[in-house]
């Protein structure tokens, strides 16, 4: 876990796994949220305009990933001026994607409602890349449990969310895009395949998995994301954790 301030239809469960292979080849809050009179005025004022909660891919060490940080670092370019926050989702990202992604859409979503509870005028910007992707997809796009995960973000946290950005996401690949299938979060998504990426598409080009930053994607998603960021006004919603 790691976390920078700066300025700047259903698919059957063989093919849900095969997808998730790929991409490893290549707990959610209790009580729930509360309204913004909650937060203190000291926490208010240390709120950042902008919060991006990042899930790195298979293998790669604690921190955004090398996707991740790309299109942070793009990202703060593009809205120079406004703080962002940046968390980086505590999870394994192992081989055993499984139990890992899970562990991810967990602690993602502890993060975003943690953060509309104590920031609810705060932007927030949800990202991941293959198995992260797949961990967001579990929180945002998948509100039937398709995938047997069953622990959407309450239907409320959208009004919070600015934009998702996912690359190299599973769920393409059998036809499951987040921007498709998602009712709350698909109008505000981008979601990037490159190319013939074999985890994300029918194709076969395995390195193309690992080319996202130089295929300009990173910086395409930050430009997506800026143009929603810039339209956007949370509004202040009470989440009861029991309407879940």
């Amino acid at each position: 876990m790691s976390e920078r301030r700066s300025t700047g239809p259903a698919a059957s469960d063989t093919s849900v796994r095969r997808a998730l292979v790929m991409a490893g080849v290549g707990g959610v809050l209790a009580a729930g949220l509360i309204g913004p009179g909650a937060a203190s005025a000291q926490a208010a004022e240390s709120c950042p305009d902008v919060q991006v909660v990042f899930a790195r891919g298979t293998a790669e060490p604690a921190g955004l990933g090398r996707v991740g940080q790309a299109f942070v670092d793009d990202l703060q370019n593009e809205l120079s001026g406004r703080t962002v926050s940046v968390y980086a989702v505590n999870y394994p990202a192992s081989y055993d994607f499984l139990q890992s992604a899970p562990v991810g859409a967990d602690d993602a979503s502890a993060r975003i409602q943690a953060t509309v509870a104590t920031c609810p005028a705060t932007s927030i910007v949800i990202g991941g890349y293959s198995q992260g992707a797949a961990a967001v997809d579990l929180i945002t796009a998948d509100p039937n449990a398709t995938f047997g995960f069953g622990r959407p973000l309450p239907p409320a946290v959208a009004d919070h969310v600015a934009a998702v950005a996912v690359f190299g996401n599973p769920s393409t690949k059998i036809g499951r895009p987040l921007t498709a299938v998602s009712p709350l979060y698909g109008a505000n998504a981008i979601d990037l395949c490159n190319g013939a990426d074999p985890v994300c598409s029918s194709g076969d080009d395995r390195p193309a998995h690992s080319q996202y930053v130089q295929a300009g994607l990173a910086q395409q998603a930050a430009d997506f994301v800026a143009g929603r960021v810039a339209g956007h006004s949370p509004s202040d919603v009470v989440i009861n954790a029991s309407a879940r």
